[in-house]
């Protein structure tokens, strides 16, 4: 699919142009298909549910896409199914100013409205489990903020946040929305066509766009600046890992929502389940790394199935 946005900024007035396609159509484009809920696995994944008192949930790209965020991996609607593009790689981030220069072009076109997405029914039904008391912890693979915006607070967001900005040399941190300001402080007239969207909110643009782009650097040192997110080839914080794996521990079965479980960051939790002997159900369209350690999965839209669950 090819998705034009025309941003212009003249004199800091920002104009996004969608094309109508893209408007009505992106949210259904990101989800794969899938078979009709079948009414005996909503009964099986009820019980899995009921009999669970310390339910720890733990989301992937999955859950997002009816959003209106694509995924990496989903057959045919996946990034990597629609593009060549591949997603920056730490290393390459850290180490070129060309390169971050780029990415934050692209990401200062897709912010508006990457940002302005809302929870969808899934993030909804999440967040009321933990409110009834039924949800013990939720971990969360994606770095849309959408389980923040439904009022999820037992939350552990295991890559980091889009939403959080820090400086790689002193490590200060500012939200998102106030490097957008200065963003369109230091490029007043730059305009960009861009076409396609991102898992990680930002866009497709050609160098020659870029190169006129400026990036601001820290308010406070002077430092590089990058989203508080994990970068692929870069590691989950330590500290980070060894809370989830005690929150897994601690609980007493592990439902896994809209993630394929290829990347190890979030399998890893899957075998420290199993080493508990923790029952596992999978709610994923798709296959994914551990369907032959679940005793119970699902191919169904979570935003479709989550609700019909009653936590009680």
């Amino acid at each position: 699919m090819n998705l034009g946005l025309t941003l212009k900024a003249p004199k800091g007035l920002l104009m996004v142009n969608i094309s109508r396609q893209y408007s009505r159509g992106s949210i259904g484009f990101f989800v794969p298909s899938s078979p009709p809920l079948d009414p005996e696995k909503v009964k099986e994944l009820q019980r899995f549910v009921t009999l669970s008192k310390r339910l720890l949930v733990m989301t992937g790209a999955g859950i997002s896409t009816e959003s209106g965020i694509p995924d990496y991996r989903s057959e045919k609607v996946g990034l990597y199914a629609r593009t060549k593009q591949k997603p920056i790689q730490h290393g390459d981030f850290l180490r070129s100013a060309p390169i971050r220069q780029r990415y934050w072009a692209r990401n200062f076109v897709g912010w508006p409205r990457f940002s302005s997405l809302q929870p969808n029914p899934a993030h909804w039904a999440l967040s009321n489990w933990e409110r009834l008391g039924k949800l013990y912890w939720l971990v969360t693979q994606n770095v849309d903020a959408l389980h923040t915006k439904a009022g999820s607070q037992r939350l552990t967001e295991l890559h980091g946040c889009m939403h959080r900005v820090l400086c790689l040399d002193c490590g200060a941190q500012i939200p998102r929305g106030v490097l957008q300001e200065r963003f369109e402080a230091l490029n007043p007239t730059w305009i960009a066509e861009a076409h396609g969207l991102a898992p990680d909110g930002d866009v497709f643009l050609t160098e020659e766009q870029v190169q006129s782009f400026q990036v601001p650097s820290c308010a406070r040192c002077g430092g590089p600046l990058k989203p508080d997110v994990v970068f692929f080839g870069d590691t989950v914080n330590p500290d980070r890992v060894d809370f989830v794996r005690r929150r897994v521990k601690e609980a007493d079965s592990l439902l896994v929502v809209g993630s394929s479980l290829q990347v190890y960051s979030g399998y890893r939790f899957i075998l420290t389940a199993r080493e508990k002997h923790l029952p596992i159900a999978i709610l994923n369209i798709g296959p994914t790394r551990s369907d032959d350690l679940a005793c119970l999965k699902l191919d169904s839209p979570c935003g479709e199935l989550l609700p019909l669950i009653d936590p009680h």
